[in-house]
């Protein structure tokens, strides 16, 4: 299954390449992965010899140089180990909102999530991966409707 999910991302992100000649390569300091919803759990700041990972707009960043801000016990420890990306776009730690759904976000709880995804997350700390849930159908199977860059509020060029 792990195999496949790695082969998904790879095609995903080949097709993605091969459209735009415009990209540039950047290096990842460690290999990118793909996170089922429960792999991603595991990384929730709770085990003291595991990174504390959190995922936004389907992007897992390694936060744990912010472990004062994400770690156990921690004011946004509710955010790691998940997509929150509804609470960072509403500025909320509601359980209500700790989901990667933007459906009925304001456009101004919009341009806040883009302006904190690119100014705060993607500047501060290293992407080590992406959600399943981006790329894979509920069985595990190709989403072959899943297009990086036609996702909204979601740039894949900035990824590479």
């Amino acid at each position: 299954m792990a195999t496949a999910q790695i082969f998904v991302l790879f095609i995903v992100f080949s097709t993605t390449l091969a459209e735009d000649f415009k990209l540039k390569y950047k290096q990842a300091s460690k290999p990118v992965r793909l996170f089922t919803e429960e792999e991603l759990k595991r990384y929730d700041g709770s085990e003291e010899e595991l990174p504390i990972y959190m995922a936004v707009k389907g992007v897992v960043f390694d936060v744990t140089k912010g472990k004062e801000f994400y770690g156990k016990d921690a004011p946004y420890n509710a955010l790691v180990g998940k997509d929150s990306t509804r609470a960072v776009a509403k500025m909320s730690l509601d359980p209500a909102d700790l989901t990667s759904d933007t459906t009925g976000l304001s456009e101004e709880q919009l341009k806040s999530l883009d302006g904190v995804f690119e100014g705060t997350y993607k500047t501060k700390y290293p992407i080590v991966g992406y959600t399943a849930s981006r790329i894979l159908n509920e069985d595990g199977s190709p989403n072959q409707d899943f297009k990086p860059e036609g996702q909204p509020h979601f740039q894949i060029k900035d990824e590479f």
